[in-house]
């Protein structure tokens, strides 16, 4: 880092012009402070960022450690800001309308199962006024309609006394395309809604950068 110009420094630049001004490699790089003998702070965030951005939230802990320069208490420190971007992302989602404005609550199931490298199916529970109560991971694994059973949905979904429920489930692969199954556990969900007077409002396909959306495309009748 003394080799760079002092105004190109990550700390000095972000002083002088702000820290949005930072690429994601410098980013990284303030968040390390330092390196080691061997490897400079932006020769660790290049290791960090070999696999894109996106794959930093499916490094645990000892993922981290395994990364030359990163040490226990870095390792920690990258998974406490993790782990804050995606708490900022979920109270971006609370007390607000997220039918008519989805923008945030897609932000927050790419950040929260984009990345993930299993499937896994989330129900999200919304109040009267499309605010969203909570959320809870009900399944993982290949999603098909035996595994994701209705009556496990909106057992959940009574619990809580909400009043609509919308259901999230990753793809690894990226591809976002429905399958077949998915379309049948989507349509079993939206009859056993109407049945219980809690309607099914979407279902979102995430990745870590894109999503696809059954209401979107007509496929919610």
């Amino acid at each position: 880092m003394k080799q760079i110009p002092k105004s190109e420094r990550p700390r000095e630049k972000a002083l002088m012009h702000g820290i949005d001004s930072l690429s994601n490699r410098e980013l990284l790089a303030l968040l390390i402070r330092s390196g080691t003998a061997n490897h400079s702070a932006f020769d660790i965030a290049d290791d960090l960022l070999k696999n894109g951005l996106g794959a930093l939230s499916r490094l645990s802990f000892s993922d981290l450690c395994k990364i030359d320069g990163i040490s226990k208490v870095k390792a920690l420190e990258i998974l406490a800001w993790n782990q804050l971007s995606h708490r900022i992302s979920y109270e971006q989602i609370q007390d607000k309308d997220v039918v008519s404005d989805p923008e945030s609550l897609i932000h927050w199931c790419k950040m929260k199962l984009g990345a993930l490298q299993q499937e896994h199916f989330l129900v999200v529970f919304l109040d009267s006024h499309n605010a969203v109560q909570g959320y809870k991971v009900l399944f993982t694994g290949t999603l098909n309609s035996s595994l994701v059973h209705p009556r496990e949905v909106f057992k959940e979904a009574l619990n809580v006394s909400c009043s609509k429920i919308l259901v999230v489930h990753n793809h690894p692969s990226g591809n976002l395309d429905p399958s077949a199954a998915d379309l049948m556990v989507t349509e079993n969900l939206v009859n056993s809604g109407k049945m219980m007077k809690i309607p099914v409002i979407d279902h979102l396909i995430v990745s870590g950068s894109d999503y696809f959306s059954f209401y979107e495309h007509g496929l919610m009748e």
